[in-house]
C-alpha cells in the first residue's frame, strides 16, 4: 500500500512474508499510510490497483478493496500490471531484457519480457521452465531473471547470459509513476465490470487424505 503526489511516493507500508495475509492487513496498512502522510480518502485523486497476474486470493482481495473505495468515494480506478511493476523495480543496461517472474507453483510461473526501456515486448504467459526456456533472448544479451519465480530457475537455466537477482517482489513502490503516467491520460478502468488478470482458471481440488 502506498501513497503518491504526481508519481512520487510519499508514503509505502508493506509487508513480503508469504504468509498471504492480505485481508487481514490491507484496510490496517490504509489507515496507516493515510495517517503516516497527513492525508485523508476525500484527498485522494484516484486509487490505483495492481491487475495480475498472481495469487487468486491476494488479487481478488485487493481488487475488491480498490472497487470499493472508488464507488464509496466516487474515484476513478487504474490498474497495472503485476510483471510490468515488478520490471520497472531494476535498471537494465542498454540492449539488455529483463524478464520478471512469478511463481504459478510446480515449475510454473507467470512472465513477460521488457526491454531496458520498459517496452513489453513479449505477450504475458503462463509457462513451465525448462531448459531452453527464453533462449531466444538469451542468445541476443543479458538477460535479467528477479522476482519469487526466478529462484526456481536458477538450477535448469544455465546459460552465460542469464543475470539472476534475488528479494525482489511486486512493490506499490513501482506502481506510483506507472498509475500517474496512465492517470495524466486518463487511461481509466470501468469501475463496475473490471476484473483481475488471473491468467489461469482458479481450480479447487480436494484435499489428501
Amino acid at each position: 500500500m502506498s501513497l503518491a503526489n504526481k508519481g512520487e511516493l510519499i508514503a509505502i507500508k508493506e509487508l513480503n512474508d508469504g504468509n498471504y495475509s492480505h485481508s487481514e492487513n490491507l484496510h490496517v496498512f490504509i489507515e496507516e499510510v493515510l495517517k503516516s502522510a497527513n492525508k485523508s480518502l476525500a484527498e485522494i485523486d484516484a486509487i490505483s490497483v495492481s491487475k495480475g497476474p498472481g495469487s487468486y486470493t491476494g488479487l481478488r482481495i485487493g481488487v475488491s478493496a480498490a472497487k470499493g473505495l472508488c464507488f464509496s468515494l466516487d474515484k476513478p480506478l487504474i490498474s497495472i500490471s503485476t510483471l510490468a511493476s515488478l520490471a520497472n523495480s531494476i535498471k537494465a543496461e542498454n540492449d539488455s531484457v529483463i524478464i520478471p517472474l512469478l511463481d504459478a507453483r510446480r515449475m510454473e510461473v507467470y512472465s513477460a519480457v521488457f526491454d531496458s526501456y520498459y517496452n513489453r515486448v513479449r505477450e504475458v504467459k503462463a509457462e513451465v521452465i525448462d531448459s531452453n526456456s527464453f533462449e531466444q533472448f538469451l542468445e541476443k544479451g543479458e538477460v535479467y531473471f528477479l522476482g519469487d519465480g526466478a529462484d526456481k530457475c536458477k538450477d535448469i537455466i544455465k546459460h552465460k547470459n542469464a543475470i539472476f537477482l534475488d528479494n525482489y517482489f511486486p512493490s506499490a513502490k513501482q506502481m506510483a509513476k506507472l498509475s500517474y503516467t496512465k492517470y495524466k491520460k486518463n487511461d481509466i478502468e470501468d469501475v463496475a465490470y473490471f476484473e483481475p488478470f488471473y491468467l489461469k482458471d482458479f481450480l479447487i481440488t480436494k484435499a489428501k487424505n
